[in-house]
């Protein structure tokens, strides 16, 4: 038996009501306390009874008593406050800095908690609960995903609130860059986010009327500029570039950071780059405008997006193809909506105290349907089948930052499978 699973227990109460110190006094857990993720004692702000006696106080836990010398406790006045010794196994007394000896109780677990730790820690499945998952509630498993999604959408409002300090709160401009990191659809967001913060929003702004100069700009920041092309366009796009280069001062990003295998060529950045140009061109202050949208069909009518003509034949610069117009879909504008639009609008109605935008952006994502990506597939086989985008997401938040580190015992469906043990 380890401290996490001592820990949780505690937290927990799974080990009984009738309890005694390891001298034989009689123990009453009034108040477990707050467990501390920080230094110092494992829990704060406790209160107990032993005897007749209150105590207040935090409480430190170990496997073995003697753990507390070993971690020397016994030199450290931040420890002196601890008024309980929780073990499994008392092989030493302890004493606080001033010399005084600390209570101790040794408590002991269910075997069927230990086994069922056991097995989930032990456990080689895609999630260590794999094989008993389906045994908890719908309900509980529904509940805990509401509360994941909220966790997770916190998490990016925190990231979104650090990039926001270094743009002097300029909301346009951090959505400018979130949005072309989605645009890059993971293989290619980080070139796609370094053009956008090699590129200005202002000085696209000024161009904004003229899709031709706005093509001519980010293609040649994006570094496909540099060759020897024999085509019209491309040359026109060079000689555009070249004056704006010079104009504005500007740097292009290398070109070989760019991703073409293994990509569809609807998702070649070429494409993709013409794409957000015609955003830019037929868009004006997005952010604000999505802000104020009330249906998520508004906000799509924005991105009814279409590389320009010349990409009606090319994919790439130097290769022409069959005439195929190259729309941006339903399911690409999705996946904005899903990674940058609907997150942004979250942390902009927490962060000015809005809750409509809040509910609005979690009801948004209700209406979007489930992703289908490798993971979500998992899930499906397992059993657990997401019904919208909600659900989809939250279950991206369980599997990566719970099931993935096996924090079983922080998990709520973890939480079920151990008190159908105790």
């Amino acid at each position: 038996m380890n401290e996490e699973l001592l820990q949780y227990a505690w937290k927990f109460k799974l080990f009984g009501t009738k309890l005694q110190t390891v001298s034989g006094e009689e123990l009453e857990i009034i108040s477990a306390g707050t467990q501390n993720t920080d230094a110092g004692p494992d829990f704060l702000s406790a209160r107990i009874k032993i005897d007749a006696l209150e105590w207040a106080g935090n409480i430190e836990i170990h496997k073995n008593a003697s753990d507390w010398e070993k971690h020397e406790h016994h030199k450290d006045e931040s420890y002196d406050s601890v008024i309980l010794h929780v073990v499994a196994n008392n092989d030493k007394d302890v004493y606080r800095s001033n010399g005084k000896q600390i209570p101790c109780v040794k408590i002991s677990l269910d075997a069927s908690i230990v086994s069922t730790y056991k097995q989930l820690k032990e456990s080689t499945k895609w999630i260590p609960c794999e094989e008993i998952i389906l045994s908890v509630d719908y309900f509980s498993i529904k509940h805990w995903l509401s509360r994941l999604m909220i966790e997770r959408l916190e998490a990016k409002s925190i990231q979104i609130a650090e990039h926001l300090k270094q743009s002097a709160n300029n909301w346009e401009v951090v959505f400018y860059h979130q949005l072309a990191h989605n645009f890059g659809f993971k293989l290619n967001s980080m070139p796609f986010e370094l053009l956008a913060k090699s590129t200005p929003l202002l000085m696209l702004a000024k161009h904004k009327n003229q899709l031709a100069h706005l093509e001519a700009i980010l293609f040649g920041q994006a570094g496909m500029l540099e060759k020897e092309i024999d085509d019209e366009y491309y040359k026109q796009l060079q000689k555009n570039y070249a004056f704006f280069k010079k104009k504005f001062s500007l740097s292009p990003i290398e070109d070989f950071l760019w991703k073409f295998l293994r990509l569809r060529p609807v998702n070649f950045p070429t494409i993709r780059i013409s794409q957000f140009a015609a955003l830019i061109y037929q868009s004006n202050a997005l952010f604000s405008k999505i802000i104020s949208s009330k249906k998520l069909e508004d906000i799509e009518q924005y991105f009814q997006l279409q590389a320009s003509e010349y990409w009606d034949t090319h994919y790439t610069f130097d290769k022409k193809t069959q005439k195929r117009i190259k729309r941006f879909g339903k399911s690409s504008f999705y996946n904005i909506a899903i990674n940058t639009i609907l997150p942004f609008m979250f942390t902009y109605g927490r962060i000015k105290g809005k809750e409509n935008l809040q509910n609005k952006a979690l009801d948004f994502y209700e209406n979007i349907k489930a992703e289908n990506n490798h993971i979500i597939k998992k899930w499906k086989e397992i059993g657990i089948a997401p019904k919208n985008a909600f659900e989809s997401q939250a279950l991206l938040q369980l599997k990566n930052e719970y099931c993935t580190n096996k924090k079983c015992l922080k998990c709520n469906i973890g939480n079920k499978l151990f008190s159908k043990k105790s």
